[in-house]
């Protein structure tokens, strides 16, 4: 099966031009991040991730689920490269929790060159991921409709920052190294294996609103920021289900990609006894 880019398009409700240019990048950028979910359900549910094309759009476009950032932005790279844009794929080491020491590379993200200029474009970092493209600029406060980013230089890499409560809140740091399929296929693999990755003890799930909103899911707790913020945490399994239906677009009908409500109610079962018993 070769790219759908037509079907990525309807995915997203992206109905503009197809020629590359600034304002089809943002549009295309921002549509991606209200349309399609960021989420680590099968992660979770032990299933292999797999981050070839075919397997992205079965997922991402046919079946409607969302994904985290290797299933992101390997969609949104191959898309854009369709459309005949210069961009490639890099890989940043993600210092949010402020580690100690310095952490592998296993977040991905896209650069493209436009107009003689280099912009950053991320669509898979969860509830503080990118709307908007922004510039390779140094110290330079840049807004998205989802919040202010700044880039600041650390010799031959970059540092991600977004404002939050009027301070810088560091994301993840990266050079400008092309990266290949193959390397996103190792540190796939690692971040959802590895017993220790976050990604396989929370639940998560973000998706932005057209309207600069945003819902967020942290394992039973769910958000709602905007103009009307709200808070909730939901005791029933089967209504957190919903939730993610109903909030967060999640297609859970695919004969391989669906995940039933028994598949889900068991999952966080299994997730909260093995917090409980201190193996998270």
């Amino acid at each position: 099966m070769s790219f759908d880019l037509h079907a990525y398009l309807a995915r997203i409700g992206y109905r503009g031009a197809t020629r590359p240019s600034l304002a089809a990048l943002a549009e295309i950028h921002h549509a991606h991040v209200c349309a399609i979910p960021f989420e680590n359900l099968d992660v979770l549910l032990d299933r292999p991730i797999h981050i070839e094309t075919e397997a992205i759009q079965e997922k991402l476009v046919v079946a409607r689920r969302g994904g985290y950032c290797y299933e992101h932005n390997s969609l949104l790279l191959q898309a854009l490269q369709e459309m005949g844009f210069d961009a490639r794929g890099l890989a940043a080491r993600v210092v949010i929790a402020q580690p100690p020491s310095v952490p592998p590379r296993t977040h991905m993200l896209i650069l493209v060159l436009l107009d003689e200029a280099f912009w950053i474009v991320d669509a898979g970092f969860g509830g503080s991921t990118l709307s908007a493209p922004i510039r390779l600029l140094a110290d330079r406060a840049q807004q998205t409709p989802h919040g202010e980013y700044q880039l600041q230089s650390l010799g031959e890499e970059w540092l991600l920052c977004h404002r939050r409560g009027g301070e810088w809140q560091p994301l993840y740091r990266f050079d400008l190294v092309t990266q290949f399929p193959s390397d996103y296929l190792m540190a796939n693999h690692f971040v959802s294996t590895w017993p220790h990755s976050h990604f396989r003890h929370h639940l998560l799930a973000a998706r932005y609103l057209p309207d600069g909103g945003q819902v967020a899911l942290e394992n039973r707790r769910f958000s709602r920021y905007g103009a009307a913020p709200t808070r909730q945490s939901l005791d029933d399994l089967r209504a957190l289900y919903q939730l993610l239906h109903e909030a967060f677009r999640l297609g859970m009908k695919h004969a391989f990609y669906g995940v039933s409500e028994e598949e889900f109610v068991t999952m966080m079962m299994r997730l909260e006894q093995r917090e409980e018993s201190g193996l998270a």
